[in-house]
């Protein structure tokens, strides 16, 4: 039975992120449609929040980031940023770290699965918004772009992090030299995207994924989501350390209980998330 979403109070006022709770579900929308959803500081912040309140809500089992309009995500809004005057040598390291490079290991460190339903543009940090998340799905319209090279930037947002482990190094180095745009078809061709589906199917396929991944057991989950993860900075030794000790931890829950219990007795598991 379908529980009824729960408005969160900075709606009302902040209505620049939407955000509900329905069945499990942590439903983050850009809405900012009119500037591409590109990202204010208060926005980013405001994301960065509520990330966190999903990863300790033992009511909230995963999270999808989605938008309204035409656009993802188009990375930050530089309209109003100085480009000239005196800047104090770290000022822009600073900006970026606790800024963009907040923003996407918020994503990655988030201990709920985190779906990206990309509707439209995802350009510069927008991108890697949405390549952060451990399942993207993607409008046929949707167009994948890495701007920087185009602004005589270095990518930052943890792109050169990211992409290299998601498609190779020649395919991002090819995909950051050019900064071409990259269809939702061909992005999917690469291994960026996990599934394209007609604009209108993006929310309820967006839903189905979700609210699968929400009845799942929780706590497997992120451990599971920390273990892949770091799994292309590891050695075979701290990986395999790493697994063991998630799988120790992993059978102290009720969720890991339940499993074995459940398959002892030849019946459907019900995970709670604990």
């Amino acid at each position: 039975m379908s529980a009824s979403p729960r408005e969160h109070p900075e709606k009302s006022r902040d209505s620049l992120i939407r955000h509900t709770t329905d069945n499990g579900v942590s439903w983050i929308t850009l809405n900012r449609p009119e500037a591409m959803n590109a990202l204010t500081p208060e926005q980013r912040e405001h994301l960065i929040r509520l990330l966190s309140e999903a990863s300790g809500d033992p009511a909230v089992r995963a999270v999808v980031i989605t938008a309204t309009g035409r656009g993802f995500c188009t990375g930050a809004d530089l309209r109003g940023a100085s480009v000239g005057g005196e800047r104090v040598a770290g000022d822009v390291a600073r900006t970026i770290r606790l800024g963009a490079q907040r923003l996407v290991g918020a994503v990655l460190d988030c201990e709920k699965p985190v779906i990206a339903a990309v509707n439209g543009t995802a350009a510069g940090l927008g991108a890697h918004l949405a390549l952060a998340c451990d399942l993207v799905l993607a409008a046929e319209e949707a167009r994948f772009i890495e701007v920087f090279v185009r602004r005589g930037l270095v990518p930052d947002g943890g792109g050169a992090y990211l992409l290299p482990r998601l498609v190779g190094l020649h395919r991002a180095k090819e995909l950051m030299f050019f900064g071409d745009a990259l269809s939702a078809a061909d992005a999917e061709r690469l291994g960026l995207v996990n599934r394209v589906v007609p604009a209108p199917d993006l929310e309820k396929t967006a839903r189905e994924w979700a609210e699968r991944l929400a009845v799942g057991p929780t706590r497997a989950l992120a451990l599971t989501k920390h273990l892949v993860n770091a799994s292309l900075d590891s050695d075979r030794a701290t990986a395999f350390a790493a697994e063991a000790a998630a799988q120790e931890i992993n059978m102290t829950t009720a969720d890991a209980q339940e499993g074995v219990t459940s398959f002892v007795e030849r019946r459907t598991p019900r995970y709670e998330g604990r």
